[in-house]
């Protein structure tokens, strides 16, 4: 929508040839045209959004100078000259690009923060598969404490008969067990950092200690689908995208209307001189007018209906546009319904997983001591280690589905329900 300045030069151009000349007589001859051009021009055009047309303002300045005996040195100028190109077919270009380019502006704008908050759903992503690899080290290194303890103390139970051969060679392989499990853990762990300190861009001289999160301050909200599913309507990318497409259908079934016919104006008005001297060609008291004018009109007298034709499809694409997008409105708010009641429902299976981690942990160090007093086998022992490993597993994998819900939703919303606040960036920064 705003003016354009352009300058266009030819500097230079030159020309050494020979070219067929008739003669007065009707015979043929060649003659020798040695030439150069040196020409610049600047203009400022505007275009009309309400017409379609296009309006600017030119001004001109020609060199031209011919070699060999004769030569002679011209200017050509051309003060200015205003010129009008309207399209009178009907289809306003401008007037689509308007509405399309304002919501693919408002598009791109909301899928910038859309796109922040998927950064941050990977961040939260590589934060927990390390905060896991942290707890499987946890993990691995208290089992591996326990299975020497129990290991020694059943070898000296061996001594006086109170553990069978069968038990201690099991305690041995557990222990075996424990240190292999500990070297992996190790292992994976050092990945796991790896893959944050890269995706955060932090050195490798930075060592990163993870922490279970205090999920916003034990203050999870409790979420309603309509509220979530109309602010995902007002604030999503989603909702210009369809919008964008369902004007570019139309736009297309306009100018399949509007080629039916073709016919165009063109005006132009202004003034030119030209002289040996270059000041002279800018003397106003030789100025002469410089105008043209031209109505041009295209339009099949019979064509077979491919006209009509063209028309059909576009319809017929703007139907089909239109079906896609009732089909992805529905998937959209069955995600948003999905998702929320995920969420919702998450919080409670956190609370569940964290009870039974604290319950396993127990079991688990009960399980010692009545093991130690020879009161269970080994595998009731083994029963409580793996219960106990995967109950605190599950635990970070159920806070974990927590926040990745959680941020699915303010993706989708670009709303904080936490501090009731829309999030939004300074899409000028950006652009900068």
């Amino acid at each position: 929508m705003l003016p354009e300045i352009s300058v266009d030069a030819t500097l230079p151009y030159y020309s050494k040839s020979y070219n067929s000349h008739q003669r007065e007589d009707g015979s043929y001859a060649f003659v020798k045209n040695d030439y150069s051009i040196l020409d610049v021009g600047l203009s400022v055009s505007q275009n009309i959004p309400f017409t379609g047309g296009v309006i600017s303002v030119e001004s001109s300045l020609e060199r031209l100078q011919q070699y060999g005996e004769q030569g002679s040195k011209n200017f050509m100028a051309v003060p200015f000259s205003v010129t009008l190109e309207q399209p009178l077919s009907g289809y306003n270009h401008l007037r689509w690009l308007r509405k399309i380019e304002t919501v693919k502006y408002a598009e791109a704008e909301k899928k910038l923060v859309a796109d922040i908050e998927d950064v941050s759903l990977m961040a939260i992503q590589y934060y927990f598969n390390f905060l896991l690899g942290q707890i499987n080290m946890e993990i691995a290194e208290q089992n591996l404490r326990n299975s020497e303890k129990i290991y020694n103390i059943a070898e000296a139970k061996r001594k006086i008969g109170q553990v069978s051969e069968t038990d201690l060679l099991q305690l041995k392989v557990s222990l075996l067990k424990a240190e292999s499990y500990m070297t992996d853990a190790k292992a994976s762990f050092d990945a796991r950092m790896f893959q944050l300190r890269s995706f955060l861009g932090i050195g490798e001289e930075v060592a990163l200690l993870p922490i279970i999160p205090d999920l916003f301050a034990q203050d999870i909200p409790v979420l309603d689908y309509y509220d979530v599913l109309e602010l995902a309507h007002n604030n999503s990318s989603f909702t210009q995208n369809i919008q964008k497409r369902m004007l570019e259908a139309s736009q297309n079934v306009s100018r399949a209307k509007s080629d039916r016919w073709n016919a165009s104006l063109f005006l132009s008005f202004g003034m030119s001189n030209q002289d040996a001297l270059f000041v002279e060609t800018y003397n106003v008291d030789n100025w002469r007018d410089n105008q043209i004018i031209n109505l041009g009109i295209r339009t099949p007298i019979i064509d077979w209906g491919k006209s009509k034709g063209k028309v059909k499809i576009a319809e017929a694409n703007r139907e089909v546009v239109t079906s896609k997008i009732e089909k992805e409105k529905i998937d959209f708010n069955q995600s948003v319904f999905l998702t929320v009641q995920n969420f919702n429902n998450q919080s409670k299976q956190l609370e569940l997983a964290r009870i039974t981690d604290e319950i396993a942990q127990q079991r688990y160090q009960t399980s010692v001591e009545i093991f130690i007093l020879g009161k269970i086998d080994v595998l009731s022992l083994n029963d409580a280690q793996v219960s106990k490993d995967e109950a605190k597993r599950n635990y970070i994998e159920q806070m974990f589905l927590l926040w990745s819900y959680y941020y699915q939703i303010r993706s989708l919303t670009l709303y904080d329900f936490v501090k009731e606040a829309e999030l939004g960036v300074n899409y000028g920064a950006y652009v900068e």
